[in-house]
């Protein structure tokens, strides 16, 4: 089963709201998902980062496509690392989700290496789990 990596900020309840909406929607497309906040927990600022790397990393290697949130004004400077990690790794495909209002052209206003790694950019749950059916389609 192929296995997904859910990238995205999760510093508010209302992000990880979002990442766990996206969560459902590639589990009830069969894939087998990675959700960093769930699978290892939260960054407490006052602890130690170290793992949390480590196991994001190891995860990322382990992931045959991503999908990642890049809601406002500008991506999440985790994502972004992440993205540019996965897409240097030549792993498979990067699923973009925007549904921000404040950024109507998000081809003409997103920074440039973002737009060009991603595989394509959906706006809406729906349309996320068309492209990720066939994206199971085409690679079985």
């Amino acid at each position: 089963m192929a296995k997904i990596y859910i990238a995205g900020p999760l510093f508010t309840e209302a992000q990880r709201w979002l990442l766990e909406r996206i969560d459902a929607v590639c589990r009830e497309q069969g894939f087998e998902t990675y959700l960093p906040h769930r699978d290892a927990g939260l960054f407490d600022r006052e602890g130690d980062s170290r793992p949390f790397f480590e196991q994001d990393l190891a995860q990322l290697r382990a992931a045959d496509l991503v999908v990642a949130v890049l809601n406002g004004a500008d991506v999440d400077s985790g994502t972004a690392w992440e993205m540019g990690y996965f897409y240097a790794q030549g792993r498979g495909p990067i699923v973009g989700y925007l549904n921000d209002s404040r950024l109507p052209r998000p081809q003409a206003q997103m920074n440039p290496m973002v737009v060009g790694s991603i595989y394509t950019l959906v706006d809406n749950l729906d349309t996320l789990g068309q492209v990720l059916a066939v994206l199971k389609q085409q690679n079985g």
